[in-house]
């Protein structure tokens, strides 16, 4: 802070001051002062500021709240399809197993409708819509050749308790197939 002919010189001062429901609201009191040959005068000017940042992180919440809320829908939309998924593979292939065990195509059918129904129930997935189908065309092999028979399980899953989302339906529709092997030298009929 040299002060010589012409050269300013330059102290800030903050103050705080207090206003009813305001806050403390910080005012920076300016003084600059100009050097003069023998004389020294005095200029004060204040600067107020704003607000500056205060809010903004209430309206950024408010705008990403509903993105966030959209992103954690679709995560746990996922989540529950994967689990259906898993379900409806592990009640198919239930399903494949105990058609192989019967002797007919009936039964067999039967069979598999009913251990897919259980093994769903059992881990808690209610379908809208349950469709079992089997193909026993194996049952039709001579004994003595390989033969399998095919289990189909489609399941419709609800998802209307997960709140409306764009572009997604009330429901979705899994499916899965597996195949089981008849015992070759086991007697089987075509009825």
């Amino acid at each position: 802070m040299r002060t010589g002919t012409g050269q300013r010189r330059c102290t800030e001062r903050r103050d705080h001051r207090a206003h009813p429901g305001r806050g403390h609201r910080h005012r920076r009191r300016v003084t600059t002062r100009r050097a003069v040959g023998p004389t020294t005068g005095s200029i004060t000017t204040e600067v107020r500021h704003g607000r500056g940042d205060r809010g903004s992180l209430t309206l950024e919440i408010a705008v990403l709240a509903p993105a966030l809320l959209v992103v954690i829908s679709l995560v746990i939309v996922a989540g529950r399809l994967q689990v259906a998924s898993a379900a409806v593979e592990h009640a198919a292939a239930a399903a494949a197993r105990a058609a192989s065990l019967a002797r007919a195509p009936g039964p067999a059918r039967q069979a598999a409708t009913t251990v897919a129904r259980s093994e769903l129930d059992d881990r808690d997935l209610h379908c809208t819509n349950l469709v079992v189908s089997v193909d026993a065309s194996g049952f039709a092999v001579p004994v003595g050749q390989p033969a399998q028979v095919r289990a189909r399980v489609q399941c419709t899953v609800p998802l209307a308790g997960l709140g409306p989302l764009p572009g997604l339906g009330a429901s979705r529709t899994v499916t899965a197939q597996a195949v089981s092997v008849l015992d070759s030298y086991r007697s089987r009929t075509t009825r």
